[in-house]
């Protein structure tokens, strides 16, 4: 017999006798069975033999640890080794009358073995420490508060689905009061206050991201690991002070995002894109592709929602800039938006939507919901993954082509990343113009030859030249964004798609972005101009000339705001 005592990391300690030989893995089958993701079907296995007990891994990803160091076959086991298997720390004994373990045998206090056979060692792959700013006994008394309020909520009988997140709080939180009231182990200089709010969060909210997502000053949170957590600030990056208890925290903290919407994540499907109630973009992805463990990224949308007069006061594009845009909208013009990751396509995307008349039916097609319309006619689409079984997809192209079905005046597609980009430029050709998209590109002239790769995925066996006067008779400007190294979101391209020549597509620059000279036009009107002027829109050819225009059209569209 085997005497075998389990420390999990919310500190629960459990003590088993099992017979050798001992097989330890998350399957049913296992003899000591450890249900996390962590753990591999068939992990390792504990043997008897003249030397001893004997640890075998099974060749899994993890690994196994005995005090700090990965081993394949680790012998004899000692009643003092430290054996970490997933979330769980063991120690290996015999029953007390079969214990005769030589002194010879004892672990040498600089952690190398005497006396015994440790073969196969490969380096130490285990999490690195916890920083040095969460000390260790806060992470062990948040732990174990932790799990005597699941057990005070004693969820298994309690309808927790039932409940709304307000409710839920307000009794945990009344039961997280009592218990650190009655509590006598924590210690006295403990700030009581401080550590309940982490254990609530921690248990029914996001654990240390809470106060990370209030914060106004944060447009984007990166959690790399439990316990190496990065936010943005103004553009900057850096690490925050904030740390998870464990690996499973982070965990619960993604199932809380994404049970709500309907999508999973799970080892077959180990990454998934969401959004939180306020329509901050999030991503999740686990292990195994994960390698560090679950990593998570939040892009914040800001409580108030930007204009465009808010994207004049930050610098991101001149007022000029501006009218013209919001004129586009207002005159049906197609528009793509294009730029890297995270270069404010969404945000400007949004701003643009909102200057669609009122009275027009507008059909919005996302992966995951972001955009935040303020407009009365607002058909909805959000695209989604496929269940446990692999069935039920519904990407974005099926979407595009249902919208045509629904009447709408204009279409706006979240981002082009696929097939769906021919759906949507059939529509914008095909009496939904004014439709607007953005996708991902460095310049305007990458954004087109994006679009022709994105069409020629549809798999229509189009010839090129079909293909780029089809976009040339789609799209009528693009939009470039980018993120400077100071990391201001600013618009350095306004363009004007003039139609093809020789088979290429032809682009000519209405505003330019310089980090010298600032905006400016280009000093070329739009080809369609003169129909804007003879139809009484109000386009103004300063706008296209020089700074000054640059100001003049500031001004003009200040006045023009409700």
């Amino acid at each position: 017999m085997l005497v075998i005592e389990m420390t999990f990391e919310d500190a629960a300690v459990r003590r088993m006798e099992a017979a050798a030989p001992l097989l330890i893995g998350r399957a049913a089958q296992c003899g000591l069975r450890i249900a996390n993701w962590r753990v591999g079907r068939q992990h390792a296995r504990l043997l008897r033999e003249d030397a001893g007990i004997v640890l075998e891994d099974l060749g899994t990803l993890a690994g196994t640890m005995v005090n700090g160091v990965r081993v394949v076959r680790h012998a004899p086991v000692l009643p003092g080794d430290e054996i970490l298997i997933g979330p769980c720390k063991l120690r290996v004994s015999l029953p007390q009358e079969e214990q005769s373990v030589p002194e010879e045998a004892r672990p040498a206090s600089n952690g190398t073995a005497v006396g015994r056979v440790q073969a196969d060692v490969v380096p130490d792959l285990s999490p690195t420490p916890v920083p040095a700013w969460v000390p260790q006994h806060q992470q062990q008394e948040r732990r174990r508060l932790h799990a005597a309020l699941l057990d005070a909520l004693d969820l298994r009988r309690r309808d927790v689905a039932g409940m709304s997140d307000g409710m839920l709080r307000a009794e945990a939180e009344r039961l997280l009061t009592h218990i650190v009231a009655t509590d006598a182990d924590l210690p006295p200089d403990a700030d009581r206050a401080a550590l309940c709010r982490e254990v609530l969060d921690e248990a029914v909210g996001l654990g240390p991201l809470e106060p990370l997502l209030a914060a106004n000053d944060i447009t984007e949170i990166m959690v790399n690991r439990y316990d190496e957590i990065y936010v943005e600030r103004g553009g900057r990056l850096s690490r925050h002070q904030a740390a998870f208890t464990s690996e499973q925290s982070v965990r619960w903290a993604i199932e809380r995002i994404v049970t709500p919407l309907g999508r999973r994540i799970d080892e077959s499907s180990p990454m998934v894109d969401a959004r939180l109630s306020d329509g901050s973009r999030v991503h999740a992805i686990i292990p195994p592709v994960a390698m560090k463990g679950a990593s998570l990224t939040i892009r914040k949308f800001p409580r108030q929602r930007p204009r465009m007069p808010d994207l004049i006061a930050a610098g991101s594009l001149s007022g000029a800039m501006a009218q013209f845009l919001a004129l586009c909208v207002k005159m049906r013009k197609n528009l793509v938006v294009s730029g890297g990751t995270g270069s404010g396509k969404t945000t400007l995307l949004n701003i643009l939507s909102n200057e669609i008349p009122d009275g027009e039916r507008v059909v919005t097609i996302e992966d995951a919901a972001e955009l935040c319309l303020n407009h009365d006619h607002l058909v909805a689409l959000e695209a989604r993954p496929a269940n446990q079984e692999g069935r039920g997809r519904i990407d974005i192209r099926e979407l595009v082509r249902n919208a045509l079905r629904m009447r709408p005046d204009r279409i706006v597609v979240g981002e082009c990343r696929g097939p769906e980009a021919f759906d949507m430029l059939t529509a914008m050709n095909t009496g939904h113009e004014g439709s607007l998209t953005t996708l991902h590109a460095n310049s305007p002239r990458d954004a087109l030859g994006r679009l022709e790769s994105m069409i020629l995925m549809a798999g229509l066996d189009l010839p090129l030249a079909a293909v780029r006067e089809h976009i040339a008779a789609s799209v009528d400007i693009v939009i470039q964004q980018a993120r400077l190294a100071d990391g201001r979101r600013v618009v350095t391209s306004i363009a004007e798609v003039a139609g093809m020549e020789s088979g290429r597509i032809q682009l000519q620059d209405l505003f330019l972005y310089d980090r010298h000279r600032g905006f400016a036009g280009c000093g070329a009107l739009p080809g369609f101009a003169r129909e804007w002027t003879d139809g009484g829109a109000g386009v103004d050819a300063a706008w296209f000339s020089d700074a000054a225009g640059q100001e003049a059209g500031a001004s003009a569209f200040t006045q023009a705001l409700p």
